[in-house]
């Protein structure tokens, strides 16, 4: 018994191990069909709306396939626009930084730091060499949207067709429960990923709004960056603050509307997501903030930036997947806040 159960807990390991390596050598495929996949989700309701109304399927997919292709080109003609005059404007932003180093020298009561050392070796092309490259990552993923879009028409023009093959595949008898847990399982990850990305989406739009109104240059940016990192519980969120408080800092020289930007965001993001989110998803898909922040290590690691974004997503579909396979609800429960 002890030998048997040695060999299949060395025969996961190898397959564990052999999954892992298939992950990462077939990123570049791997990556625009999990895109495709939740794109799927988002717009399933867009095309039943659509075929309700008389608009034939093939129409439907056609009309909307166009606009997506359409917004994620201009998508990613902002962020590499946006990324490339940011860092070309990032020397002007060399006074505010000796103006911090001042204010940190001077400090306030006891509490001083001199950082003008650390400065004085901080190189300004540096860092926007940096930014250009750490967007050139995510724009390489929107120039496959040619692979994107093809696999999401096999994907949407497949669906539905499911049912059919299961029971011819199992027959009338354990198809009927194969197709209640399937069914299961598409409901909830199209909840999940639809309330996320329409919570998410609310944020930028609020960032974007907040930051235009205090004439902070690059709000359209912070807006897609607040978009993007709301995907990820905490950490994005922490992250997008930063960097849009921090910019608005460097930009106006001052205290209070940097202030005011980060207590109406985060004030307004607080809402959306330990109020709002909990209430309309339910705590049923939390996960564990540890399971959270392995995973983006995990997927990181993986798949690099766009991993980091689609890491918790994945995560709540596997517990998603976990909890309607009796086999697998103690992982679920695990998994779980």
């Amino acid at each position: 018994m002890d030998e048997d159960r040695f060999f299949k807990a060395a025969i996961a390991i190898i397959v564990l191990f052999v999954i892992g390596v298939v992950l990462k050598l077939a990123r570049p495929v791997l990556i625009p069909f999990v895109l495709a996949v939740f794109l799927s989700y988002i717009i399933d309701p867009v095309l039943t709306f659509l075929t309700r109304c008389r608009c034939p399927r093939r129409a439907a997919v056609l009309l909307v396939m166009a606009l997506m292709f359409v917004l994620f080109y201009l998508l990613g003609a902002l962020v590499y626009s946006s990324g490339k005059s940011l860092a070309a404007e990032l020397p002007r932003y060399q006074e505010r930084l000796s103006d911090l180093s001042v204010f940190l020298a001077k400090g306030v009561g006891p509490f001083k730091v001199d950082l003008s050392a650390a400065l004085g070796k901080l190189e300004i092309e540096k860092i926007g060499t940096f930014i250009l490259s750490a967007i050139g990552p995510f724009f390489s993923v929107l120039g496959k949207l040619l692979l994107v879009f093809l696999f999401l028409i096999f994907i949407v023009s497949g669906r539905g067709r499911a049912a059919a093959k299961i029971q011819k595949a199992l027959g009338d008898g354990r198809s009927g429960r194969m197709k209640a847990v399937i069914e299961a399982i598409n409901a909830q990850t199209r909840k999940y990923i639809l309330i996320k990305t329409v919570l998410s989406l609310a944020n930028g739009l609020i960032v974007w709004v907040v930051l235009a109104l205090f004439g902070v240059e690059f709000a359209p940016l912070f807006g897609l960056l607040a978009f993007l990192l709301n995907f990820i519980p905490d950490i994005g969120s922490l992250v997008a603050t930063a960097l849009r408080v921090g910019f608005a800092f460097f930009q106006f020289g001052t205290f209070w509307p940097p202030f005011w930007i980060l207590v109406i965001t985060v004030g307004l993001d607080s809402v959306l997501g330990y109020f709002l989110e909990p209430k309309i998803m339910g705590k049923g898909l939390g996960l564990s903030p540890l399971l959270v922040f392995f995973s983006l290590l995990f997927w990181g690691w993986l798949w690099g930036i766009p991993g980091m974004i689609l890491a918790v997503p994945l995560t709540a579909v596997i517990k998603i997947v976990c909890q309607n396979v009796p086999a697998l609800r103690p992982v679920a429960v695990l998994m779980g806040t």
